[in-house]
């Protein structure tokens, strides 16, 4: 089978049964500007709008990439080289399928103090600014309002025209187009965070309070910040992802392989106007919150639930870890008995059935999502994800030991060695430090729950400290496989 470089002089030689754009690309002009180009963007918000395109829809919204790290130039060189367009892959064990978007026509260059990027965000054009730099990303403290101490926000607001973050860039595109008379866009977060519109908006409006109060006060009264949940498992993309686009006949150098299923649920706060993302399968609703609590309590939560135990027995995918038998079993009993009952129904669906939906999702063994990648940064996702429930259970008199066996988990994790020995690479920002507490614990579990930027005042409750230093003795002492075997045997 001849190999097709995937280019817009291309795209007529695409193999048969590769969907491909059907409007024409070069009347596409910009409407948003996407910070963080990673996968997840291009398998989720910039296929909704590809969608629409298709139906002729929405051709003034095309994106802009952008990045704020200087390893985003080779995520910038890569796209450039093939006309930013990108093969989405859709993993379905029914039988693979493939299609070429193009609603992103081109990415800035990423420079030190942002000045391409805050270009960009200036032109009116522009009415959405939208954002996927991780959940670790918003510069929020233990308590969850925004850390003005750190440094790169220091930075920020000493030196707003040459920022070091993203929300710096963001703040410097406000403050240009306010003077230029100009309307502010809407900053869309979609991000796993809980109320993301509402942290975006805490960080934009606090980040400008440092250097501009005037600025702080128009933002916060002219701009928008849509709440919204998003779901898509999209795995991260390597040598096999780009072997597996060649089997199609493909040659591109940052495909994206995906699941068959999507998600998009948003707060309809847009002050520039937006797409039609409802007409492409989003759903455009006054309570955000309920979807957002069941996906990131039950989703969320149950990755790490799953993926610190893989990574532990050396298993490599989330679906490796649904095919263990202890580890599912864990699983389930954790959902049924600690996490559903802290989480309400939503329109169409109970959280019964959004678990029977998950499952199928994670078992799903077309779906390579790593271990590594789910465990990534759970100095973050644990707060973000786990510790919330378990708050809300301990206030309840509720069950908590299947959650205190998931943190027990996640330290054996942090101590840096598998079960057969093997050495499990740094994956966190924090990695250093949660190995040093991680090793304390072994012998004093109170030194890992000591880590207050982590768990606040939650080491102080007697009964989740209990609970926590006694899975952390049985795991040591009997190993991860028995301490599941244990929790699965107790009585619910």
């Amino acid at each position: 089978m001849p190999i097709v470089p995937l280019s817009n002089a291309t795209l007529r030689d695409l193999p048969e049964g590769v969907s491909r754009p059907r409007y024409d690309r070069s009347a596409l002009t910009p409407g948003i500007v996407h910070i963080g180009l990673g996968n997840f963007h291009r398998g989720h918000q910039a296929w909704y709008l590809h969608r629409l395109m298709q139906e002729g829809r929405a051709l003034d919204w095309a994106i802009i990439g952008a990045g704020v790290r200087p390893g985003d130039a080779v995520m910038r060189d890569r796209l450039l080289a093939q006309d930013c367009l990108t093969t989405l892959i859709e993993l379905d064990p029914a039988g693979l399928s493939a299609e070429v978007i193009g609603s992103m026509i081109d990415f800035v260059p990423v420079e030190e103090g942002h000045g391409p990027l805050i270009a960009a965000m200036s032109d009116p054009r522009i009415r959405i600014v939208s954002l996927t730099v991780t959940e670790g990303g918003y510069y929020l403290d233990a308590t969850g309002q925004f850390d003005q101490a750190h440094p790169d926000i220091q930075h920020d607001m000493a030196h707003p025209d040459r920022p070091r973050t993203a929300f710096g860039a963001m703040v410097a595109a406000l403050r240009a187009r306010r003077q230029a008379g100009h309307p502010p866009f809407t900053g869309q977060s979609c991000d796993n965070l809980q109320g993301n519109g509402a942290i975006l908006r805490q960080t934009i409006v606090g980040l400008a309070r440092g250097s501009d109060p005037a600025l702080a006060d128009w933002i916060d009264g002219s701009a928008s910040f849509p709440n919204s949940m998003v779901d898509c498992i999209v795995p991260a993309t390597g040598d096999a992802e780009r072997a597996r686009v060649r089997s199609l006949g493909i040659d591109d150098a940052v495909p994206v392989t995906h699941e068959n299923f999507r998600q998009w649920v948003i707060e309809d706060d847009f002050c520039q106007g937006r797409p039609e993302w409802d007409a492409a399968g989003a759903t455009f609703t006054d309570d955000v919150h309920r979807f957002e609590a069941m996906k990131i309590r039950m989703l969320n939560a149950g990755h790490q639930v799953l993926a610190n135990a893989g990574e532990i027995l050396g298993l490599p995918t989330i679906a490796s870890c649904m095919e263990d038998v202890r580890i599912a079993a864990f699983f389930r009993k954790v959902q049924i008995e600690e996490i559903t009952p802290h989480v309400d129904a939503v329109p169409g669906m109970t959280p019964m059935g959004y678990l029977d939906l998950i499952t199928r999702r994670f078992s799903n063994p077309e779906i390579h999502d790593t271990t590594r990648r789910v465990a990534f940064d759970g100095a973050s996702r644990h707060p973000g994800f786990i510790l919330p429930i378990l708050r809300d259970a301990l206030q309840a008199g509720a069950p908590i030991s299947g959650l205190a066996l998931t943190e027990a988990l996640w330290a054996r994790m942090c101590s840096g060695i598998r079960e057969d020995g093997s050495t499990i690479d740094p994956n966190d920002p924090l990695w250093d430090a949660l190995k040093a507490s991680a090793e304390a614990a072994r012998h004093d579990p109170q030194a890992w729950l000591a880590q207050t930027q982590i768990y606040g005042d939650l080491g102080q409750n007697p009964r989740f400290a209990n609970a926590f230093a006694a899975w952390m003795s049985c795991i040591w002492a009997d190993g991860t496989a028995a301490a599941l075997e244990r929790y699965t045997a107790e009585a619910g």
